[in-house]
Formats: C-alpha cells, sequence, structure tokens
C-alpha cells in the first residue's frame, strides 16, 4: 500500500484550516483551498503561527496531484455532491475523497462520483489539532484497502480511530446532539438557566456545558445535524427545539457570528490561531 504523500483540504475555514495544520504537523505537503478571498487571507495569516508546510491556492485544480483530498466545507448535502462531483473529474485516479462531514451520508456523496469505492468519510472533532478522536465512515462502496489506508493515515495523523457505519450521524452525533437538543428544550421550557444547565460539564466531566458547546460548533451545524437525525431516522426525538430553530433563524448562530446562547462582543476569539502541535 502506497504511503500518501500530499493531502488536498477544501475548505479554510476553522476545521479545514485545523485539518491542514494537523496534515502539515504529520510531514504531509498539503494544499489548502478556498474560493472565498477572506478565508484564504486569513489562513495565510495563520499560517505563520506554526503551518508553514501549508500552500493556500484559490485554485481547485491545484488539488490534482493530491493522494487524499479532504472536504471540510458548508454542511449542505446538496453542496457538498456539487463539490465531489467536481473532484471527481479534477482528481488523479487513484485519488481517494473524504469528506469532513460530521452527519450527511456518505453512499449518497460517493454517488455524486465515477469512483464510489474510493469516497470515505473523515469526521475530525472541533479543533482539530487538539481533539484525539477521528471518525471513519465507510459508504456502502468503500473500498477495504480504502478503510485501510484511510485508517493508516489517521493514525499517522496522531489520532485515535473510531469506526461507524453510514447511518445518519454516525456515532458522535447520533449521541452528541440530543442531548444538546434536550439542553436547549430544558432552556426553552424554562427548567433551568443557560448557567444552571452549562453546569452540566461538571457533573459530566465535560469540558464544556452543552450549550456552551453548541455555540461553539455553531447552531446552524447543530440544527443541520439534527434536521439530518429526525428526516434520515424518522423519530421526532430527534426533532430540533423551536428555540434553536428560532435562534438559527435570528442569525444568532454561536462563536463565529459573535452571539449564540451567549453573547462573543470579541467573536474574533472564535478563530484565534490554534496552538501548535
Amino acid at each position: 500500500m502506497e504511503q500518501v504523500t500530499m493531502i488536498g483540504v477544501v475548505g479554510a475555514g476553522q476545521m479545514g484550516f485545523g485539518i491542514a495544520q494537523v496534515v502539515a504537523a504529520a510531514g504531509i505537503a498539503v494544499v489548502l483551498h478556498d474560493s472565498d478571498a477572506k478565508a484564504l487571507e486569513r489562513a495565510n495569516k495563520l499560517i505563520g503561527t506554526g503551518a508553514k508546510s501549508v500552500r493556500c491556492s484559490p485554485n481547485l485544480e491545484e488539488l490534482q496531484s493530491a493522494d487524499v483530498i479532504i472536504e471540510a466545507i458548508v454542511e449542505s448535502e446538496d453542496v457538498k455532491k456539487s463539490l465531489f462531483s467536481q473532484l471527481d473529474k479534477i482528481a488523479k485516479p487513484c485519488a481517494i475523497l473524504a469528506s469532513n462531514t460530521s452527519s450527511i451520508s456518505i453512499t449518497r456523496l460517493a454517488f455524486a462520483t465515477n469512483r464510489p469505492s474510493q469516497v470515505i468519510g473523515m469526521h475530525f472533532m472541533n479543533p482539530p489539532p487538539i481533539m484525539k478522536v477521528i471518525e471513519i465512515i465507510r459508504g456502502a462502496q468503500t473500498s477495504d484497502e480504502v478503510f485501510l489506508k484511510i485508517k493508516t493515515l489517521s493514525e499517522r495523523l496522531g489520532k485515535i480511530v473510531m469506526c461507524s457505519q453510514d447511518y445518519p450521524g454516525f456515532i458522535v452525533n447520533r449521541i452528541l446532539m440530543p442531548m444538546i437538543n434536550e439542553a436547549f428544550d430544558a432552556l426553552y421550557t424554562g427548567v433551568a438557566t443557560k448557567e444552571d444547565i452549562d453546569k452540566m460539564k461538571l457533573a459530566t466531566n465535560h469540558p464544556m456545558g452543552p450549550l456552551t458547546l453548541a455555540d461553539f460548533i455553531g447552531l446552524d451545524v447543530c440544527l443541520s445535524i439534527l434536521k439530518v437525525l429526525h428526516k434520515g431516522l424518522g423519530d421526532d426525538k430527534y426533532a430540533p427545539c423551536p428555540l434553536l430553530v428560532q435562534y438559527v433563524d435570528a442569525g444568532r448562530l454561536g462563536r463565529k457570528g459573535g452571539i449564540g446562547v451567549y453573547s462573543y462582543p470579541n467573536k474574533n476569539q472564535a478563530v484565534k490561531p490554534l496552538p501548535r502541535l
């Protein structure tokens, strides 16, 4: 099995840049692409803080030499399918196309390409340079060889691998999102204040409370995942809390937007340079 020598990452947001940083720290060449000039400008500034082997490019075609391309864009199935269709035409025949999706079917993404056996899920936790676990998801046609290659690569990146079947929400969000949704419901129905609900972190030995975590993830992302769970599993226990829906409708998206459950006067603190690995 040939070793991976170059990785492409699509999406220069917090997740994409973090993934590129992890790859670079493992000594693997990485090209980071984003069509948003501002996102690339921010990434270029952050590169000076410890990911100097990351090369930024606004041209998707520069990923054509990559052995693996990891998609880390908006959590929308239609947008991801469109990207995978483009990548299928650009990437070399043996390249593996991986998605950092936290809930969307790998099988459906794979069928936007002519290489479904070479499509797989690589769900990094946020922030990628700090969180040790990575969730690998096999689509219906993901080959054994591709699965083994990505598992080996993930371990090379210093990650502990958890393997999931291709079901809505996979492992992490199948368990995590109902907890966050229930926290919103407790706030919505007046069970407790947001501060008292977030004291759950002390009861469960978590690094942050569920509402603070939702702000960190992005309330729009949480809502999107819950919709995938609700539609895919057909169980009303996954129906998004009306308060979460209202916050997203009002543009209260969490730390990245300056306000969510809590207010963040200096929203740039959500995208400050991550610690060097």
